[in-house]
């Protein structure tokens, strides 16, 4: 593969361990959520994932994919994103099509480390190489949340690192019947859902005993995402997606994530994938212009 070198990784890798401590991205309270490889978090922020980098089996076909996104605040708790997704699956290559976003957080609740949004995505059809992508339009409106376990009682203080986030969204295509070299396709509502857990060693180290761990354990959160997707209408009602196991280490201005793509069932893949995410946190890296809010 050649969308990057080893050299590359073992860069990012040292940019991110060489930051001296973890902060932004979506708080609450103590909590800090990551952005996450493939379950979108709860939180709005100025942020860049450049790029997001990814290798997958479907059908006996290998994809590779590069995503690229950029999200924007308005108000503190009101955002929008801009989404590109460059793949290449059996020689055949180009963008998939632009997406465009807004997502609100209508609810913060700092003593439970519960953050609450909405979201609403859209693909824009005909954007994309006709090969790849489609020539319709589609909305995902979704409910996001996140949880942190740090108002737990004392005596599960080894406990209160974990937190949980997830989503539930509805894929709907703006038209049910569509036409493409292999014919007229029926396009079913997708109901897209998924959560994660994790173990923040951050917020073990910084709110319940610092135990001497050094970098790059000390900025690590071992995380295992689950993507589903489970069509609502058509013949098949089968749901696919992926497990992946991995870990994200947290600095002061970039993230990086290294995830496994682990195939549900049979009809999600036939091969382990992997994901690479190199993220920037633009609130930090420039806190005085277009890392803070427009209003």
């Amino acid at each position: 593969m050649r969308l990057f070198k080893l050299h590359h990784i073992f860069f990012c890798v040292a940019i991110v361990l060489a930051a001296p401590s973890a902060f932004a991205h979506a708080i609450v309270g103590d909590r800090i959520f990551p952005a996450t490889l493939t379950i979108d978090d709860p939180g709005v922020n100025d942020e860049l994932n450049l790029p997001q980098v990814g290798r997958s089996n479907n059908a006996g076909t290998w994809t590779t994919t590069a995503t690229s996104e950029f999200d924007k605040t308005l108000t503190e708790d009101w955002g929008i994103s801009a989404n590109a997704n460059w793949q290449d699956s059996s020689g055949s290559s180009g963008f998939d099509n632009y997406d465009l976003g807004t997502k609100y957080v209508f609810l913060k609740n700092p003593e439970h480390e519960l953050m609450l949004s909405s979201e609403l995505i859209w693909e824009i059809g005909n954007t994309g190489a006709k090969r790849i992508a489609n020539n319709f339009n589609t909305l995902t409106p979704s409910l996001l949340f996140g949880k942190g376990m740090g108002d737990l009682s004392d005596s599960m203080d080894y406990f209160k690192p974990f937190a949980i986030t997830g989503t539930l969204g509805l894929n709907v295509p703006t038209e049910r019947f569509s036409t493409d070299d292999s014919g007229t396709n029926f396009n079913p509502n997708v109901l897209q859902w998924g959560f994660t857990l994790q173990y923040s060693l951050p917020y073990l180290q910084q709110h319940v005993k610092d135990i001497g761990l050094g970098a790059p354990f000390s900025t690590a959160i071992p995380i295992v995402e689950f993507s589903m997707q489970t069509p609502t209408g058509g013949d098949s009602h089968q749901t696919t997606g992926t497990v992946n196991p991995g870990v994200i280490f947290m600095g002061q201005e970039e993230q990086l994530g290294l995830e496994a793509q682990i195939p549900l069932n049979h009809d999600s893949g036939n091969g382990i994938g992997y994901l690479l995410q190199v993220h920037f946190y633009l609130d930090n890296i420039f806190p005085t212009t277009i890392g803070r809010p427009l209003w």
